[in-house]
């Protein structure tokens, strides 16, 4: 071979090696990025080439796939889709998709590694591939019932079974329907313009059940009280304290005063009742910040990390000086809690002090074989059984006395335990309060299927605990009803 054809067979064998190198370096050292890639169309296209998964409640489908023109083969839709929102998200042609759509996207979508066997049995006998499904924990009918009691009114419903952690329902108002940009048409993209509205306070895609922290107001006197029965400082429920009304602020020239009721040395159970600002504010000074910190966290409070699998904002108590502490212990300091949070409290009470950790994807099935399920996990205990059972009276003296500030609550037949809360927010106190309940049910076996917590937003500016009993308190009700209702 003469030089010349020597050097261009060189050449040539150089090109065709850089070219297998280059080949496998895309095929092997580059397949996860680039088929993860948003702008790779190849991706979507193979996503919605066949119908998707379903997410299932109480053992119907609340979603669908529906045929469509163009490269992507089938669109998603939902049944109900503004009541089911907070709980599957929405998933897009165009726009992606969140929370358990997103989450379990290799489930619905056919290509977990998981359903490898199945699909390669499909694809030898022609039978289409089909994703797998997402059952999940929630119950409809609460759920329906959360959503009805919220109607038109800003605010979130969260609902655990105490002994499990399931969540039974997990509303979220205004809401949107995923179905209306499901698409990738032009009118799909008008669709998902109407509902970006990040920086507007009534942004349709915050989930404020499980995103969304706010002042929790006196349903966090609650723990306050466990803080207080778990350190020593009271000794029984119905000891009088040594609380002074008004009672001055640590460090501080201000005195803090209540709504209603007779609150000097009242008893804790009479100040839970009544919700006596003054008693609980001096609790909390008495067992002091790093205590209330340590409380608060086994019921849940600062975790950064607590997936649903959705993950949840993170719930605070601070560290704070002593004034800041006092108020924190009446909800209306520096902490803030989500709804799901202060469901998570209730649902420790209930359950004789035991968290359960919140989880809502039951089991995953590949057509009729699980391939998954998930076991209910004990996050702490958060309180002794005495102290637990200790706050069960307290919360039941709110429901079931004349007296007390959640008598809306009331099931006939039912034992309902219950704290109400007005959080007041904005510069001096200006703006409408966040109306709370949190509550759970015991049925006469003692068992609890339910806690429930629920805040409005846009209450009426009444500042006055009895607010978070009236607006928030019957919505919980009748949660608690329809929970109950599939038990018997």
């Amino acid at each position: 071979m003469n030089k010349p054809l020597r050097r261009i067979a060189i050449f040539c064998g150089l090109l065709v090696l850089t070219l297998l190198l280059r080949d496998n370096y895309l095929q092997y050292v580059k397949a996860d990025s680039l088929a993860s890639d948003t702008k790779n169309r190849r991706v979507n296209i193979t996503r919605y080439a066949t119908p998707r998964g379903d997410i299932i409640v109480d053992g119907k489908a609340i979603t669908g796939s529906v045929e469509t023109t163009g490269d992507y083969k089938y669109k998603r839709t939902w049944t109900n889709g503004p009541m089911w929102a907070p709980v599957t998200g929405y998933s897009s042609q165009a726009f992606g998709a969140n929370q358990l759509e997103r989450l379990e996207d290799g489930i619905l979508s056919g290509n977990d590694d998981r359903l490898f066997f199945r699909n390669t049995l499909d694809m030898i006998t022609g039978k289409e591939k089909e994703g797998g499904s997402v059952v999940t924990t929630l119950n409809a009918a609460a759920q329906k019932a959360a959503y009805q009691g919220l109607g038109d009114k800003k605010g979130a419903v969260a609902a655990i079974e105490p002994s499990t952690g399931k969540i039974l329902a997990l509303v979220s108002t205004p809401s949107y329907d995923p179905s209306k940009f499901a698409g990738s048409s032009n009118k799909d993209a008008e669709e998902w313009n109407k509902v970006q509205k990040k920086n507007d306070r009534d942004d349709p895609m915050l989930n404020r059940a499980l995103r969304e922290t706010y002042p929790p107001g006196s349903t966090f006197k609650v723990v306050t009280a466990a803080a207080a029965l778990e350190n020593g400082e009271v000794a029984d429920i119905d000891d009088k304290t040594d609380t002074p009304d008004p009672f001055p602020l640590p460090q501080s020239t201000n005195k803090l005063t209540n709504e209603h009721g007779e609150c000097k040395n009242a008893t804790l159970r009479y100040a839970l009742m009544v919700s006596c600002n003054t008693v609980f504010a001096k609790m909390a000074d008495n067992v002091g910040n790093e205590k209330m910190i340590d409380q608060a966290t086994k019921f849940g409070f600062n975790e950064a990390e607590l997936d649903t699998p959705v993950r949840a904002a993170e719930s605070i108590y601070p560290k704070d000086n002593a004034p800041q502490n006092a108020l924190d212990g009446i909800g209306q300091g520096s902490n803030r809690a989500t709804p799901l949070q202060m469901a998570m409290v209730a649902s420790a009470v209930a359950n004789d002090g035991k968290l359960m950790k919140p989880y809502m994807v039951d089991q995953i099935w590949a057509k009729l074989d699980p391939l998954e399920t998930t076991e209910p996990q004990q996050l702490s205990q958060a309180v002794s059984a005495k102290t637990a059972q200790a706050l069960q009276k307290m919360m039941e003296t709110v429901v079931e006395d004349p007296l007390g500030t959640g008598g809306k609550a009331k099931i006939d037949g039912v034992k309902v335990g219950g704290k109400t809360g007005t959080a007041q927010h904005g510069l001096n106190n200006s703006e409408k309060p966040y109306a709370w309940f949190i509550s759970y049910a015991k049925l006469s076996d003692g068992s609890a299927p339910v806690a429930v917590a629920v805040v409005v937003e846009d209450g009426a500016a009444n500042r006055g605990d009895i607010t978070g009993g009236g607006l928030a308190g019957p919505i919980a009700r009748d949660v608690m009803k329809a929970v109950i209702g599939n038990k018997k």
